[in-house]
């Protein structure tokens, strides 16, 4: 996937006010729109503006793309860094009169997932407030046990000289013990105020893990890669094992390989039912940093003859 520079789309600079880049828009409109534009490559260069003014003439949606930084130029392969848009509150900003399934795969995978609603209008004279949504980054251990954060959101926001900055909101949040990664916990009324007699909407919060420096989630389930040593593996031993509770003793079976599955049952994230862990064995084997070590490898290598590649044909 190739990283599209909208400023470079528009033709302004990275501090460009939103009239400036209204103005933009509409003069590049006018120049490649279809039914008038005699430009060969018309048709593709006007989906590119409607992409990228899509993008830019959002507070929201502009703050987050520029939290990507500035190290991507245009036609370089990228891959959306995992959390880049951790902590953001978006809202509803409406979309171009373009259609957005015809948008690049670039804008898909930044944008295609987030929820765009606008506010929803409840009576003549009251209009709900609009639901806003953010992704928020927990410990696996906090979804294994539950907890109560606090977390900080930055707000985009458009100042009166058409710029956007960046507003800091504050929230206490209480994680449920078995929170999956995509599930959203629903602040009720912290969304935007509503207008007239108009409810407040709410605030989504999606979550997502950060990586763990031991476990890795799929679903409710856990996964841990155990290191184990040959004698371990060749010949069954009983070791300790670290669970996102406490540690518990599991038996490794004699003539176990490395990559073979060991399960604890009910030690992954709670749930009806709770998931499981999968001990994941890597076998790991000691340098020979000594004569006695290389003497104990050699006389290995004559009293076990094994070549672990004898299925590849060589």
């Amino acid at each position: 996937m190739e990283f599209k520079d909208y400023y470079e789309v528009m033709g302004v600079s990275r501090d460009a006010t939103q009239d400036k880049i209204k103005r933009s828009y509409r003069k590049l409109a006018r120049k490649y729109h279809p039914d008038v534009s005699k430009e060969t490559d018309a048709e593709e260069r006007f989906k590119e503006v409607q992409e990228a003014y899509e993008v830019l003439k959002d507070p929201e949606k502009r703050a987050a793309y520029d939290n990507l930084g500035r190290q991507w130029h245009s036609g370089e392969e990228f891959r959306p860094p995992p959390g880049w848009d951790a902590g953001f509150e978006f809202g509803g900003g409406g979309f171009t009169a373009g259609d957005t399934r015809e948008f690049s795969d670039f804008f898909e995978a930044l944008f295609g997932g987030r929820h765009w609603h606008r506010a929803d209008r409840t009576g003549s004279f009251q209009l709900r407030g609009e639901d806003r949504h953010a992704r928020i980054l927990i410990d696996l251990e906090d979804a294994y046990h539950g907890a109560a954060r606090a977390i900080t959101l930055r707000v985009p926001e458009a100042t009166p000289d058409g710029h956007v900055r960046m507003r800091e909101r504050n929230l206490n949040v209480r994680i449920p013990p078995g929170v999956r990664p995509g599930q959203q916990i629903r602040l009720t009324g912290q969304g935007a105020p509503g207008m007239g007699d108009g409810k407040p909407g709410d605030l989504y919060l999606e979550i997502e893990f950060k990586s763990h420096r031991l476990f890795y989630a799929e679903g409710r389930d856990v996964y841990l890669e155990l290191p184990v040593t040959p004698w371990e593996a060749a010949l069954g031993a009983t070791v300790s094992v670290p669970t996102l509770g406490t540690k518990v003793d599991m038996k490794i079976p004699k003539g176990s390989q490395a990559g073979g599955r060991l399960r604890l049952k009910g030690r992954g994230l709670p749930g009806q039912p709770p998931g499981d862990q999968y001990v994941v064995l890597r076998i790991m084997t000691p340098p020979a940093t000594t004569a006695g070590a290389e003497a104990v490898y050699r006389k290995m290598a004559k009293e076990l003859p094994f070549n672990p590649r004898a299925n590849m044909g060589v």
